[in-house]
């Protein structure tokens, strides 16, 4: 693997693979929490409609382009990140890389094409609030982080998108979208000295005439603890219990805290969750624990979706569960399968190229760097159980959580 830092800011990373398809992304430092005094959801929006046009490729142009080369162009949009990215045939990465480039230097955001994609995503609002597993993650989020730049939401509502002009969003993308906040990460079967010059050279001709700071403020959240209870019109039963956890610059917790959280309802089926609600009991249709991260926050939770008559057994389950973990450090041996579990899932995602690319600017954007595999194997493998207990009892201690139910 060869990175970097250009003359102006902007970061990079290229690594050789063996595959016949090559993969590119452009990771921008900015997303929900850039907005600013802005409306809520434009970053989301400013992502559907940068597509739809530069200064020299119309939006049909760019929609065809990589179609007809059977290759693929996407994005997404988190509350610190805006990612652009594409998958083609490791021929066609350079007019990948070139098309990424020019969305994220000269879009031109064409008003009729706004109204558009302000429909899709006004659609796309509905659908997550008829989406109840969805919906009330959002809302817990929301209250955890009331009156912080991470509260607000990442689609917006429908009166904060309806509000969104084409100025505004080229206000926000002027503003986000320079080269001090970019990464820039392709994952090809070329000479990783090839890649490094040929993207060097790409770059320059597109951030011509750019500079800029862009990113966003750090500012710790304060806990806002709370258990509520709404009304919804559903069949089944949601909720959502989670607490304040590491944030992303606390490195040796952070791991702790990845490690907790796949012990407690990770995708694997014997995670301590999914073994008691799911497996033995057939109680939930669905039970996980995830955890955000965050550059000065993090969260984690414990997401349930059930019948409602299996409602209260799930919580006094969970919560049971919670408090061991709190009181109970693991056995060495259980401590070392827990290790190796999350280890080898690790392994698999990062097999994939499209995984490889986006972590390796994730990591650029977020720390300057890249951590090698080696590096991560050996924090992992460090933890002890009474590290793993003492997280848990940070995150999931008594008078710590909050709770939302949507029943």
């Amino acid at each position: 693997m060869r990175s970097g830092t250009t003359e102006y800011g902007l970061r990079y990373a290229v690594k050789r693979s063996s595959s016949k398809v090559g993969y590119c992304s452009l990771g921008v430092r900015c997303g929900t929490r850039a907005e600013g005094n802005l409306p809520e959801g434009i970053a989301h929006l400013v992502e559907h409609t940068i597509f739809k046009g530069t200064l020299t490729r119309s939006a049909a142009r760019i929609n065809s382009y990589l179609d007809r080369l059977g290759g693929e162009l996407n994005a997404y949009t988190t509350k610190e990140e805006i990612v652009l990215h594409s998958t083609v045939l490791k021929e066609d990465i350079w007019k990948a890389c070139g098309l990424l480039l020019d969305i994220a230097t000269h879009a031109t955001f064409p008003e009729h094409e706004v109204e558009t994609e302000r429909g899709v995503v006004l659609d796309e609002i509905i659908s997550y609030k008829d989406s109840p597993s969805e919906d009330i993650y959002d809302c817990f989020e929301s209250s955890l982080f009331a009156g912080h730049p991470l509260g607000r939401l990442t689609l917006g509502t429908r009166e904060s998108v309806s509000a969104i002009g084409p100025g505004e969003l080229r206000e926000y993308y002027r503003n986000c979208f320079v080269p001090s906040a970019m990464a820039l990460c392709i994952v090809a079967n070329e000479d990783e000295a090839v890649l490094e010059q040929k993207a060097l050279k790409l770059c320059e001709v597109a951030f011509a005439g750019i500079s800029g700071e862009g990113g966003f403020e750090l500012c710790a959240p304060a806990p806002h603890i709370f258990s509520r209870t709404e009304e919804r019109d559903n069949h089944e039963a949601n909720a959502v219990i989670g607490a304040l956890a590491p944030s992303l610059y606390e490195e040796k917790e952070r791991l702790t805290a990845v490690l907790l959280a796949n012990i407690l309802g990770g995708p694997a089926s014997n995670s301590l969750l999914g073994a008691e609600l799911r497996e033995k009991h057939g109680w939930v249709y669905g039970v996980e624990c995830g955890y955000t991260q965050y550059s000065d926050a993090g969260l984690m939770s414990v997401s349930i979706g059930c019948d409602r008559e299996n409602l209260g057994r799930c919580l006094r389950s969970t919560r049971r569960i919670l408090d061991k973990m709190c009181s109970d450090p693991l056995g060495e041996a259980r401590l070392r399968a827990c290790k190796k579990q999350l280890l080898g899932q690790l392994a698999i995602s990062s097999d994939s190229g499209e995984n490889q690319c986006l972590s390796m600017g994730k990591s650029l954007l977020s720390f300057g760097r890249i951590a090698s595999d080696a590096e991560t194997l050996e924090a992992i493998r460090s933890i002890s159980a009474e590290q793993l207990r003492a997280m848990a009892e940070r995150v999931f201690g008594e008078g710590k959580t909050s709770e939302l139910i949507f029943i």
